[in-house]
């Protein structure tokens, strides 16, 4: 079976009109340089807040997760956890969320008829993974990072929330089950917004190149035995 080619995004922010753009440049792109391979996604989560039209951006994964020509992956990230706390927990945590760009999600959902996130919208937020692994080609996909310590088991907080030096570390990594394994992750945006590569040979990217702050809405290319190529909308 041939080997899928995965096209990683970084974190999103309500873009939605930018993410769209995105998925047809790798489309299109797929079909010239990969066509009859298995074409998978994986987002890494930051879906909602800050920008304009969150809505949008969780109806249009949702909308890839029911195609059949796709294999689609979206991870959470700690923005989507936020947002699920101010819904489940108290009104600090509510404050929180709204504090860190939830007003604009709830002025997005407004937008289309919504007081709130519907309990629907909640419930696939809470439903999506933190983390994915492709043990074929040693890769791992996560929001914010991982621990090198207690990989592949770490606390989903580390997956969410992580800024740790011995993670943004590449070198220091061998010392367990992390061993010979890249890392894909967004959460962090990159000063230049250019995709953030680390180790040599490189085995952390940072795909969030700060796409809400006036930066680029980022995709990484995976395709087997291939360097790692970038796309950015």
């Amino acid at each position: 079976m041939t080997e899928p080619v995965t096209y990683a995004i970084g974190d999103v922010h309500g873009e939605a009109a930018r993410l769209k753009a995105l998925h047809a440049a790798i489309f299109a792109q797929h079909e010239k340089r990969h066509a009859g391979a298995p074409l998978r996604l994986v987002h890494l989560g930051d879906y909602v807040d800050r920008g304009p039209d969150s809505y949008e951006v969780i109806k249009t994964l949702q909308a890839l997760e029911d195609r059949d020509d796709l294999d689609v992956i979206n991870l959470r990230g700690n923005h989507e956890q936020m947002m699920i706390d101010a819904y489940e927990e108290d009104s600090d945590s509510r404050l929180h969320w709204l504090m860190n760009g939830g007003d604009a999600t709830i002025a997005s959902y407004a937008k289309h008829g919504y007081e709130d996130p519907p309990q629907d919208d909640l419930a696939w937020l809470k439903a999506l993974p933190t983390l994915h692994l492709d043990k074929a080609e040693k890769t791992a996909f996560v929001h914010a990072g991982v621990d090198p310590r207690t990989f592949p088991n770490c606390d989903e907080r580390i997956h969410l929330w992580t800024r740790s030096p011995r993670f943004f570390n590449p070198n220091q990594w061998d010392i367990g089950e992390l061993e010979g394994w890249r890392v894909v992750h967004g959460h962090t945006p990159t000063d230049d917004f250019e995709p953030q590569l680390a180790g040599t040979p490189v085995r952390r990217f940072n795909l969030d190149t700060g796409a809400v702050y006036g930066g680029k809405l980022t995709a990484a290319i995976f395709a087997h035995d291939e360097p790692v190529e970038f796309i950015s909308i």
